[in-house]
């Protein structure tokens, strides 16, 4: 699992999974889901950062549970 921030594109995508992207979909203004061929999700597009959260790209969170 990656959470890369891609800051000039103001755009964060969390890669689920290595595997190939065959479909993409758009569930919401600026959420993308990508979709390998067997029809799971393997990536979470967020688009329009900075305007969802103040300073989010600057601070992010991360919490974890056993």
């Amino acid at each position: 699992m990656k959470l890369i921030i891609h800051k000039e594109d103001d755009a964060l995508y969390l890669s689920l999974d290595d595997s190939d992207v065959i479909e993409s979909e758009e569930v919401s203004d600026g959420i993308i889901l990508d979709y390998n061929a067997e029809g799971k999700i393997i990536g979470i597009e967020m688009l329009y950062i900075s305007k969802r959260s103040p300073n989010s790209l600057q601070k992010i969170l991360l919490e974890t549970s056993a």
